[in-house]
């Protein structure tokens, strides 16, 4: 029999024990995507094979030490290419081709040397120990790949959903984002107030309904805030799996996922870490939509309780001041009339109109502003001319002025204008008592009206205190009060009430402030859109 070209023994035991091959069971061992084909199989054989043709050929250049090192490659490779399960049959396959083709005698499984026994022994466990190793090494780097794509995945939908502020957007953008991951139909259900189940966002369920989706299992996972369904530990016959949406406190939903099509699929446990992932993001975002709208709403009744008790207090302040200079007036008239001389009597009776007029103008603009915030404003629009609501405007604050004087330059050649008529008599009235109220005693007013590619401009500037720049639009809100103007009574919703009759129009009012000192308000008005809608 040929001996081995690399040891020839000088003395011969011959065993007639064959050495025991035994390749334990580790399937529960193997990576999560280890491949259950022969495939991974032959590559080892091959491999083997290979490299055992390679030695054999240049055997001469190697000892036997060297040799079985060398067939701990075929191990290595099978440990981190294809799993635990492989590398073992690898490590087996080596030991054997080790034995037949180098050990004396060659040829047969018999060994010449009781010690290469115990070398063969640890040989298999120093291959099958490396080889496991190499295996979690393996299984770690897939967990660490597979954390990182469950990352990414919650990152890129993280920043996406950041950016919405609206429920139903944020539930169909992660609805959409998991489908999409995940391959299969998502709902996510929402309890109302009278604890019936909504479906606010789905992907890949039918449009008309969310079939298969119990209420049942809605109800029990929201209110044990426990996965049901196939791979969870509870109703595991249902045919989607119902994931609760939570955050350490409160449970917001469940998100419905399936059918299933990996009931018996190794990467099942990834798939429900990324989902539970997916799920907690959704509710994070739910909790987090509905604490910014709890946050706006205490804000608008904090504002509102602001402007309620600013409004009482202006309105109460308003509505005291003409009412005591009326009460004054009609007293001194009754108590000491026999004293009073015409003139006294006549100039009570001013003090008594101007109180009245100051009433009808507060009361207006409340009745005006209501009509506004209700949405009961309607427009009684007719032909007008321009000159007619000027004057009738003028005459209405005749009283206010006083010693002030107006300045009215209208365009040559104006063209009636089509619209309510009372209404724009008031934004007018309103400016021209703002105009008077914040100018000094003798000051001039200038209202200037022109037309000018369809468009009627009225312009009124005064003299006054003015506004600050930066204020230009926040006069128009109503209660709002000008820093320089704190001084002087009123209500703060004159401009507000402008606004809101010009936008009515279609129109549009401005302020800026006017040099060297004053305010202009300027007011446009569509021309040709009144005439179009007047032929209708």
């Amino acid at each position: 029999m040929k001996q081995s070209r690399l040891y020839r023994p000088k003395w011969r035991v011959v065993s007639t024990q064959s050495f025991p091959l035994s390749v334990p069971q580790t399937a529960r061992d193997e990576t999560e995507d280890e491949q259950s084909t022969i495939r991974p199989y032959v590559i080892a054989t091959l491999m083997v094979a290979v490299l055992t043709g390679v030695l054999w050929e240049t055997g001469n250049l190697f000892t036997l030490v060297n040799v079985g090192l060398m067939y701990l490659l075929p191990v290595l490779f099978s440990a981190v290419r294809f799993g635990l399960k492989t590398s073992i049959y690898a490590a087996g396959l080596c030991v054997i081709s080790f034995d037949f083709f180098f050990v004396p005698p060659i040829f047969t499984y018999t060994v010449g040397d009781i010690r290469y026994l115990i070398s063969f022994a640890v040989y298999l466990t120093v291959a099958i120990s490396t080889a496991g190793l190499a295996s979690q090494l393996r299984k770690q780097a897939q967990e660490a790949m597979q954390r990182e794509s469950v990352m990414s995945v919650l990152y890129s939908l993280s920043r996406q959903v950041a950016a919405f502020r609206d429920l139903d957007s944020v539930l169909e953008e992660i609805a959409s984002h998991g489908s999409s991951t995940f391959h299969l139909p998502i709902a996510i259900a929402l309890p109302d107030g009278n604890g019936t189940f909504t479906v606010r966002a789905r992907h890949g369920f039918e449009q008309d309904g969310a079939p298969n989706i119990e209420s049942n299992i809605l109800a029990w996972v929201f209110a044990h805030g426990q996965a049901a369904g196939y791979g969870s530990y509870a109703h595991r016959d249902a045919s989607l799996l119902y994931v609760p949406l939570k955050t350490e406190s409160k449970v917001y939903g469940v998100m419905c996922i399936g059918p299933n099509h990996y009931r018996n699929s190794n990467m099942m446990s990834h798939r429900l870490r990324v989902i539970e992932a997916l799920a907690g993001l959704a509710a994070v975002s739910i909790a987090r939509i509905q604490l910014e709208e709890e946050a706006k709403l205490a804000h608008l009744t904090a504002e509102s309780e602001r402007l309620r008790t600013a409004l009482l207090d202006s309105i109460s302040h308003e509505l005291r001041t003409p009412i005591a200079t009326i009460l004054g007036a009609v007293t001194g008239m009754t108590t000491s009339a026999e004293l009073l001389t015409v003139d006294d009597r006549q100039e009570l009776l001013q003090t008594i109109k101007e109180g009245a007029m100051r009433l009808n103008r507060l009361v207006t603009n409340l009745l005006g502003m209501v009509r506004l915030e209700s949405g009961m404003l309607r427009l009684n629009k007719r032909w007008c001319d321009v000159s007619d609501i000027i004057g009738v405007a003028l005459s209405q604050v005749q009283e206010t002025l006083q010693n002030r004087s107006v300045k009215v330059t209208l365009q040559p050649g104006l063209p009636a204008i089509a619209v309510d008529d009372v209404l724009i008599e008031q934004v007018l009235v309103n400016l021209l008592s703002n105009a008077a109220k914040y100018s000094a005693d003798g000051s001039e007013i200038g209202l200037d009206v022109m037309e000018y590619d369809g468009v009627l401009s009225m312009q009124i500037k005064d003299q006054g205190i003015g506004i600050r720049a930066e204020e230009s639009e926040r006069i128009f809100e109503k209660f709002y009060r000008s820093s320089y103007a704190q001084h002087v009574p009123g209500t703060g919703l004159g401009l507000a009430i402008c606004k809101g009759v010009i936008q009515a129009h279609d129109g549009e009012i401005s302020a800026r402030p006017a040099t060297p000192k004053g305010t202009i308000i300027t007011i446009r008005l569509p021309v040709s859109a009144s005439e179009e809608l007047l032929d209708e």
